[in-house]
């Protein structure tokens, strides 16, 4: 089955940039990301506040699972929490492998953190990001 085809899954996350890692980081992160999720049929956003990464992920459930697996592994990633994951039936970030944007409420992804599951998606999806 192509991943064209499989059912869609996601998943949505926080995690900490280490603090052994330069801001700089952030930029091989998503260079890196983007051309792997190309490959493997992920779209998504990933959002940094200076600190923390709040992160929605869609495609086929292997691939995301294996990224998401990929990123607990990551020593550039720490405290990383899943708030919610399930099944969609259409993708949100379908023209971004992975789109990103900085958040200026440095307290948003704390804020984030405490919800669970379609709360929590859309408190994400009500972050102020700029996606031009």
């Amino acid at each position: 089955m192509s991943s064209s085809t499989q059912p869609l899954y996601e998943i949505l996350y926080t995690s900490t940039l280490s603090q052994d890692q330069p801001l700089s980081a952030i930029a091989s992160i998503a260079s890196h990301a983007r051309h792997r999720n190309q490959q493997r049929g992920i779209t998504g956003l990933l959002v940094f506040d200076g600190q923390r990464f709040g992160q929605q992920l869609e495609g086929p459930e292997k691939e995301v699972r294996a990224l998401l697996e990929r990123i607990r592994q990551d020593p550039r990633h720490i405290y990383v929490e899943v708030l919610h994951d399930g099944p969609i039936s259409l993708r949100r970030f379908k023209n971004f492998s992975l789109a990103f944007s900085t958040l200026e409420d440095e307290d948003a992804l704390e804020r984030l953190e405490s919800l669970r599951g379609l709360e929590a998606l859309r408190a994400f999806s009500d972050l102020p990001v700029d996606l031009e």
